[in-house]
C-alpha cells in the first residue's frame, strides 16, 4: 500500500513552503501537485476578471470546454488499457462530471474546478498526489466519497500521498503520519487506532497533542471595539434587503435557478447552502450586481427594484463580500493593506490612494483579524490562509449592511476558523447588519444564523 501523509499546521507556518522544497527535491514527472488555490491557470488568469463567469457572452467560444481539456488530459497521459478507462469512468461518476463536460473551465463554481482539477491530475497516474487542501468547496457526500477514493488509489494502485491540510479535523482516519509543521516536528501514526499502547503513536493521541481552541477567542477588547463603532449617514434606512419573485437563470439549454423565490429583511441572518453546481454563486450574483441577467429579473434590493435609476456603485457601496470569485481575481501583488483598502472603492486594484483615515479603518480590521503584522507584505507572498484573511478584512472595512460571505473560511486553520465566527457574530449585533453565508460544513456557521435556505440543483 502507498503511504499517505498528512501535512498541518497554523497558517503561515510553513506547509506550502515544506511542499515547494520536497518537489524541488523529488522533481520527477510522476510527482503531481494540486494547489487548490482557487486559480484556473496562467493561460486563463491573464484574461480573467470578477463577473467573467457571469458575463459569459465576453467568452471566446473557441476556448475548449472542460470535457474538451479531459479528453486531450487523458490522452496524453498515456495508452489507452482497460485500467485507465476504468479509472476515467469511476472519476466521472464520482464527481458528476457528465454534469458539466460542455461548460467553459472559466465558468465553474469552485466545486466543480476542483473536481476537475483532481480528475486532470488522476489521468496522469502519478507516483506521489500532493493536494492541498483536497476537501474545502465539496459538498458532504463527495467530500467522503473523495475520502475514499483516496483510500483506494493508495491500498490498490499503490500511489503515495500527501495531503496539505489547513485544519486537523481533515485528517482522514486512514493516514500513516503526519507532518505538524507548526512545532517543525514528524510524528508517525497508525492507520487504524490500536489498544496496544506499545505500537505507534495514534492520529486520536495526536489530535489531543493539538491546542484546544476555545470556544470563543476574539478578545474582549476587540470585541467591544466593534460594537463601538461609529454609525454612518449613509446607510439605507430600509426593511427589505434583498426580494426576488420567481427568479429564473439560464445559460445556454442550462437552467441555474428556476422560480426562486426569496426574500431578506433587515438583520436577518441566513445559511445559504446546496450541492456543488447548484447556484449558490450565481444567486449571490444577483445580489452584488455582478451578474447582468439581474436587471430582466423581478428583484428588489435595499427597498429598490433592480434597473431602478440606481448604479452598480450605489449598491456595491453598502455590501461587504468575499467569495472564491474574488480571491481568484487577486493577482496583483500590492501590500495587503492596499487590498483591504480597495473595499472602501469596491474595486480588484486600487486605483486611488486611500488617505489617512482610510488606512486607520484598513489596520483596525487587519487588527481584528490578526494580520497586523502582514499590512506591508505583499499579498501574493501570503499563504492561502493567510490571503483569506486579508479579503476578510477587505469585506468588513466599509462597515457595510449587508455582509455576503461566500465560503469565507477557505483555507483557514482551526483558530482562524473560530476567530473569524466571533468577529461575524459580533459584528452581527450592531444595528441594521445582514448576513449571507455559504458554507459546505455546518460547523462553521456563526451561532446567530437565523434562517437557512437550501438550493437544489436543477436538472
Amino acid at each position: 500500500m502507498g503511504k499517505i501523509t498528512a501535512i498541518v499546521g497554523r497558517n503561515g507556518s510553513g506547509k506550502t513552503l515544506y511542499v515547494d522544497q520536497l518537489r524541488k527535491r523529488l522533481a520527477s514527472d510522476r510527482v503531481r501537485y494540486i494547489a487548490f488555490s482557487d486559480s484556473y491557470g496562467p493561460n486563463v488568469d491573464n484574461q480573467y476578471y470578477l463577473q467573467l463567469r457571469w458575463n459569459q457572452h465576453d467568452i471566446d467560444h473557441e476556448t475548449p470546454t472542460v470535457g474538451d481539456l479531459l479528453h486531450s488530459a487523458y490522452l496524453l497521459a498515456g495508452e489507452d488499457t482497460a485500467e485507465r478507462r476504468q479509472l476515467k469512468e469511476h472519476l466521472y461518476q464520482l464527481f458528476h462530471m457528465d454534469e458539466f463536460l460542455d461548460k467553459y473551465i472559466i465558468t465553474l463554481s469552485s466545486g466543480e474546478l476542483r473536481k476537475f482539477q483532481l480528475t486532470k491530475t488522476l489521468f496522469s497516474n502519478p507516483r506521489l498526489l500532493i493536494m492541498e487542501n483536497p476537501f474545502i468547496g465539496l459538498d458532504a457526500q463527495t467530500r467522503n466519497q473523495l475520502k475514499d477514493l483516496l483510500w483506494h488509489l493508495a491500498s490498490e494502485r499503490d500511489m503515495e500521498l500527501m495531503l496539505v491540510l489547513a485544519k486537523t479535523d481533515d485528517i482522514p482516519d486512514y493516514v500513516s503520519q503526519v507532518i505538524d509543521c507548526s512545532v517543525r516536528s514528524l510524528r508517525t501514526i497508525r492507520p487504524r487506532p490500536s489498544d496496544d499502547a506499545s505500537e505507534a503513536f495514534g492520529l486520536e493521541a495526536f489530535r489531543k497533542l493539538q491546542e484546544p481552541v476555545p470556544p470563543h477567542v476574539l478578545p474582549k477588547d476587540k470585541e467591544e471595539a466593534i460594537l463601538s463603532l461609529p454609525y454612518t449617514d449613509n446607510d439605507y434606512d430600509c426593511q427589505r434587503i434583498v426580494e426576488m419573485h420567481h427568479v429564473t437563470i439560464k445559460y445556454g439549454s442550462r437552467t441555474i435557478l428556476r422560480n426562486l423565490d426569496w426574500t431578506i429583511m433587515n438583520g436577518e441572518r441566513w445559511a445559504l447552502s446546496g450541492q456543488n453546481g447548484s447556484g449558490k454563486s450565481t444567486l449571490l450574483s444577483l445580489i452584488c450586481a455582478d451578474n447582468p441577467q439581474s436587471y430582466a429579473c423581478d428583484i428588489t434590493l435595499f427597498d429598490r427594484p433592480r434597473g431602478s435609476g440606481e448604479t452598480i456603485w450605489d449598491i456595491k457601496r453598502h455590501i461587504g463580500y468575499v467569495s472564491p470569485e474574488m480571491h481568484r481575481s487577486y493577482k496583483r501583488n500590492l501590500p495587503a493593506i492596499r487590498i483591504v483598502a480597495s473595499g472602501l472603492m469596491d474595486s480588484i486594484g486600487l486605483y486611488a490612494v486611500p488617505n489617512q483615515k482610510d488606512y486607520d479603518k484598513c489596520r483596525f480590521w487587519l487588527d481584528i483579524f490578526g494580520a497586523g503584522h502582514l499590512a506591508e507584505r505583499p499579498f501574493l507572498q501570503l499563504s492561502s490562509g493567510e490571503q483569506r484573511l486579508i479579503l476578510l478584512a477587505r469585506a468588513f472595512v466599509k462597515d457595510p449592511q449587508l455582509l455576503i460571505l461566500d465560503e469565507p473560511l477557505h483555507g483557514l486553520d482551526l483558530w482562524n476558523r473560530r476567530l473569524t465566527k466571533d468577529v461575524i457574530e459580533t459584528f452581527c449585533q450592531r444595528r441594521g447588519k445582514t448576513l449571507i453565508m455559504v458554507t459546505h460544513y455546518e460547523e462553521e456557521l456563526p451561532n446567530n444564523i437565523t434562517h437557512k435556505l437550501y438550493l437544489e440543483k436543477q436538472l
